[in-house]
């Protein structure tokens, strides 16, 4: 669960970064598994938010796609996941949080077929980014520019929820598809709606083990070990559809 093997590949990112983006750049910060202690090559991706003053010409834009592409085949299975924003909405937090260009590898088909389309339409706003920025805000790395809390400013707790809240809506249908992933995501949003708990999903899954009912116990302890060790689960699929309506039914009792 290190990223030591990725190093290399960070700095040569936050390198390309400063010279692609020169004195519009504010920062470079990481997130997600690699700053919460349980980043896996299998299953994370690396996760960076890049600060801007202001916009991006289509030029640049596309000469930073370009450099995520290329470096994107160094990265591990998941890929490269970013997102650059203005400082104007860091500090004090905009939500929903507009955003000027995203990667991840679920678009990379889309960039490399219609590059030009890409750059005009990947912008707007993403609910996301609460969740993002509130991990970068109280765990996050600093890999160039300004110091993480001289940019941001805290998320709200109403605006983290909304965003945690989005991203597990659809968890009954998606256990099934998705076990691991949904297991764990639902026990580290209902960590944080009960004891206000910024957790990862490994940490997350452990705080379940102690605090879920025991007859899930099984189901979130196959996870663990599947999302740490990538042991293969095949969970119940009754029992995880159950525990996806209970964990629910407690996120919003809240």
């Amino acid at each position: 669960m290190m990223i030591g093997e990725y190093s290399r590949l960070i700095n040569i990112f936050v390198r390309e970064n400063q010279s692609i983006l020169g004195e519009n750049l504010v920062g470079v910060y990481l997130h997600g598994s690699a700053v919460m202690g349980c980043f896996n090559s299998l299953r994370s991706d690396l996760d960076f938010i890049i600060v801007i003053r202001d916009k991006l010409s289509n030029a640049a834009k596309q000469a930073y796609m370009d450099m995520v592409v290329r470096l994107n085949q160094q990265a591990p299975e998941k890929g490269i996941e970013l997102s650059i924003v203005r400082e104007a909405v860091c500090r004090p937090f905009v939500y929903p949080t507009p955003f000027e260009l995203h990667f991840s590898i679920a678009h990379l088909d889309w960039y490399l077929t219609n590059p030009d389309d890409y750059i005009a339409k990947m912008n707007g706003t993403d609910k996301d980014l609460a969740a993002h920025f509130t991990i970068l805000y109280h765990r996050g790395q600093t890999l160039c520019g300004k110091a993480i809390r001289d940019v941001f400013s805290a998320v709200s707790r109403d605006d983290y929820l909304d965003s945690i809240q989005s991203d597990i809506e659809n968890a009954r249908a998606e256990i099934i598809s998705n076990p691991t992933y949904i297991t764990l995501n639902l026990c580290r949003v209902l960590a944080f709606c009960r004891d206000s708990l910024i957790l990862s999903k490994s940490e997350g899954g452990r705080w379940g083990l102690q605090n879920v009912p025991a007859k899930y116990t099984t189901l979130i302890a196959d996870a663990l070990a599947e999302y740490e060790t990538n042991q293969p689960a095949k969970p119940d699929q009754t029992l995880a559809v159950e525990y996806a309506d209970y964990m629910l039914e407690q996120i919003r009792a809240i």
